[in-house]
């Protein structure tokens, strides 16, 4: 079975990221990513890319601005789909956004491939925003969600680049 995941759902800056996870192996330790530190998600992240086929799916701000983020959900499931073509596919949550695959709420707590998955996901998404960091945005520090400290420097300097001005543009001046 193929476990999917994302992260970045609700942030104001940066890709939505999802990950498929098909195991090779049982591995020890696994849980959502949510609920690990971030030094064990990212020992983790290391032991499970080297014992999974798994795809990991970037989908940039503008995408999420131009067409929303549901048609960023379906981009980035179509792409797992047509990897995974001939594997049962499980995705994390309730729904399949019109995709045909099947969820389960909670899986990432429930399924070692989901869980995997999900710290796929989640290290993926927050190295590329650390990588970002800047003194005017802080990205590593709130990972590009709407974190008080977030929405202060938005107040203060408007919107970059990689800002998704349809889930902040609220906060711009």
């Amino acid at each position: 079975m193929i476990g999917i995941d994302e992260a970045g759902r609700g942030a104001f800056a940066g890709p939505l990221v999802l990950a498929a996870c098909k195991l090779k192996i049982n591995i020890n330790e696994l849980n959502d990513s949510k609920k690990l530190s971030a030094k064990k998600r990212e020992n983790l992240y290391e032991i499970i890319k080297e014992n999974s086929e798994h795809l990991i799916v970037f989908v940039d701000n503008e995408y999420i601005d131009n067409f929303g983020i549901r048609a960023a959900y379906q981009k980035a499931l179509g792409e797992i789909i047509l990897k995974f073509n001939k594997d049962e596919l499980l995705f994390d949550g309730n729904t399949d956004y019109g995709m045909g695959i099947k969820t389960l709420i909670n899986a990432d707590e429930l399924e070692p491939c989901v869980m995997a998955a999900s710290i796929l996901a989640k290290v993926s998404r927050d190295f590329y925003m650390t990588n970002l960091d800047d003194d005017l945005y802080n990205y590593k520090s709130h990972k590009g969600y709407g974190t008080k400290l977030h929405i202060e420097a938005i107040k203060k300097h408007g919107l970059s680049a990689i800002h998704r001005r349809s889930f902040c543009a609220k906060y711009s001046k």
